[in-house]
């Protein structure tokens, strides 16, 4: 039987995307009252924008997401629904990495993809679709950008300090 060592990088990428997950799940919990539902204005969300910088990151991120809508939001439809969302939104910023140097525009666009998938969470919420699914999905939509769009200056200046891309 072979015995599997980490390297210390490795152990740094979980541990940080355990601090990740933390943060999000207390971040989330913080604001409970308005963290679900067709109006969701969740501060940890702006962890979303940590992929623009270090794509590495994404797995703390879509684990906050999924414990928190496990256990906190609507259960096991909500942490599909919910993971599903996150991970193609914070996947679509982590491909484009390399395509768009830009820092403010993969921002832009990290915002604009969490944006338009929110459709996926106006599915959930309104599954018979009709005027409940297009309501649901413009709350979301519109409190998610408002979300993602105050958080992309405030994570572009940390960042200035912090250096997100040379933490693993």
């Amino acid at each position: 039987m072979q015995k599997t060592v980490l390297s210390n990088s490795e152990v740094k990428a979980i541990t940080m995307n355990g601090i990740v997950m933390a943060l999000y799940l207390g971040l989330t919990i913080l604001v409970a009252p308005v963290s679900s539902g067709p109006i969701q204005f969740r501060i940890s969300e702006s962890l979303n924008h940590l992929v623009v910088f270090n794509r590495k990151l994404m797995w703390g991120v879509l684990g906050g997401v999924v414990v928190y809508n496990f256990f906190f939001g609507f259960g096991a439809i909500d942490a599909l629904y919910g993971g599903l969302q996150s991970f193609i939104s914070l996947g679509l910023t982590a491909l484009l990495h390399k395509k768009v140097p830009n820092v403010i525009a993969r921002l832009a666009l990290n915002t604009i993809f969490f944006t338009a998938t929110m459709c996926i969470i106006a599915f959930m919420l309104a599954p018979n679709g009709g005027a409940a699914f297009w309501g649901n999905y413009a709350t979301l939509a519109l409190s998610e950008f408002a979300t993602m769009a105050v958080a992309a200056p405030v994570m572009y200046w940390i960042n200035k300090s912090v250096h997100f891309e040379k933490r693993l």
